[in-house]
């Protein structure tokens, strides 16, 4: 039995995608293409990889075998060009990062600086997007590593097909509120405190709800906000308290705001988002992908953590 790894790359891409159509699109490939690929991968093997359903095709017992195999195959293909990314004098290209602004004003712009004096002929964009369209961009093609919270809408559950999440930094989550209000000695001392309300598109939406929740009684948001240097703003004019990651008051707390860490508020996970088909990630995408997570890494809000293999960049 002979095995066409480019064949269980097809199949890869039709699992991923959920049919043969999404999968022609993924891979830039006409239907009529795909499935003869897919045919002829049956034929080789013997069996049949695919059930096709009124909503799209799924994998026979066989097709996982084949899938899990053909994602072994990807994994080592992205070390080796991480390994010759490595020997290579130069690693040329254009990555394109989508993010928002506490992640650009902490991490992106600084490693930005590091980037060029590493890698001279690298040229990295960055791009400040709503996710939604962000979200868009990593699937049309226009950005190639896309920054989100892990408690977002966009962020929770498993990556859409064809594109993979790499953790790359937890930080903890911390209490800003006026400099005149007494500092708080659990999250019980904040149930008769003015929450300020939040975007229902962001993490901080999730943790604040969490933890006003967990409060016996607590007045309804007023004032919302969607940015985070808003939020401190709002703050700093007396208008309620709020959660912020830390990286959002790294740099410096405006007058009239202090930062508070109480136990029980949680942490919030930023993750890369990247496409993953038979050519990507590029090199140079890996590249910078593994500069963030170093970096990120020694950042002074961040949290230990060790990955788990399933969540390496190569998983």
């Amino acid at each position: 039995m002979q095995i066409d790894p480019r064949r269980l790359a097809v199949l890869l891409a039709v699992h991923r995608a959920g049919g043969v159509l999404a999968a022609a699109e993924l891979l830039h490939l006409t239907p009529s293409a795909v499935s003869q690929q897919i045919a002829r991968l049956e034929e080789s093997t013997g069996t049949a990889v695919l059930d096709r359903q009124p909503t799209g095709a799924v994998l026979t017992p066989a097709g996982r075998v084949l899938a899990e195999a053909a994602e072994h195959i990807e994994a080592e293909l992205i070390d080796a060009r991480k390994a010759l990314a490595a020997l290579a004098e130069d690693v040329t290209g254009t990555v394109v990062i989508a993010a928002f602004q506490s992640v650009i004003r902490t991490l992106l712009i600084p490693l930005l600086h590091q980037l060029r004096e590493q890698f001279p002929a690298l040229e990295v964009v960055i791009r400040e997007m709503e996710t939604r369209k962000a979200l868009q961009s990593l699937r049309s093609g226009a950005v190639d590593l896309l920054i989100l919270e892990d408690e977002s809408p966009a962020g929770q559950g498993k990556p859409a097909r064809g594109t993979r999440d790499v953790p790359i930094l937890e930080e903890p989550w911390l209490l800003v509120l006026p400099t005149g209000t007494a500092d708080p000695a659990s999250t019980a001392d904040l149930q008769h405190l003015t929450w300020l309300g939040v975007d229902s598109e962001t993490a901080a939406h999730a943790a604040t709800e969490r933890t006003r929740g967990a409060l016996p009684s607590a007045p309804p948001p007023g004032h919302s906000y969607y940015d985070y240097n808003v939020a401190l703003s709002m703050v700093a004019g007396g208008l309620g308290i709020a959660l912020v990651p830390a990286l959002a008051v790294r740099e410096a707390v405006p007058e009239g705001v202090k930062a508070v860490s109480l136990p029980g508020l949680g942490t919030r996970t930023l993750i890369a988002r990247h496409r993953t088909t038979r050519s990507e990630p590029r090199t140079e995408v890996v590249t910078v992908l593994d500069a963030i997570v170093a970096f990120a890494a020694d950042l002074d809000v961040a949290i230990p953590w060790t990955p788990h293999p399933a969540e390496s960049i190569t998983g």
